[in-house]
This record gives C-alpha cells, sequence and structure tokens, in this order.
C-alpha cells in the first residue's frame, strides 16, 4: 500500500530547495520568517501554481513555490492571482 507522497524524500528535497531560495511570498509579496512553528499562520509551505486538484505535479519545480501559510489557504485550489479584497467603504 502506498503511503502519502508529501511524506517521501523527493517532496522533502523539493521543500528544502524552494525554502532555501528565500524568495518572499508569491501572493502578497512580504517576506516569510523562515523561522515561525509551521503551525503558525505567516509561516512557509510550498505552494502549486497549478494546484494539484487541477492536475498539478506534485514534485515540478517549475510548479513550486513559496508563500505564507495563510495565504495559501485563502488561495486554495484556485489558478492564478487572487483578487484584491475592497473595502466597503467607497
Amino acid at each position: 500500500m502506498a503511503g502519502n507522497p508529501r511524506n517521501g524524500r523527493p517532496y522533502r528535497r523539493l521543500v528544502a530547495a524552494v525554502k532555501a531560495l528565500g524568495h518572499p511570498c508569491a501572493r502578497c509579496g512580504h517576506p516569510i520568517d523562515l523561522k515561525l512553528d509551521a503551525r503558525h499562520p505567516m509561516s512557509f509551505t510550498l505552494d502549486h501554481a497549478i494546484p494539484l486538484a487541477l492536475g498539478g505535479s506534485l514534485l515540478d519545480p517549475a510548479n513550486a513555490r513559496s508563500m505564507h501559510r495563510r495565504c495559501n489557504s485563502a488561495k486554495g485550489a484556485r489558478l492564478g492571482p487572487t483578487p484584491p479584497k475592497t473595502s466597503w467603504k467607497w
């Protein structure tokens, strides 16, 4: 029985390689503090530009980018940039 592919060595290597690049968040553009606990909303997560749910590759480095956990959760399984939020004060 196959396990979760995100627990495998190739995936961990990809995460380490993207994290080592030190890029800012792909969604908001702010820097990511790599010292934060993994459960913190502003911690590093690996985002897939083409979501896995839409056929994106799990291990393709061209599909991987840095993102805050909060930003990645807000993006969900959507393509492209998220439209900016508008205020209710028009």
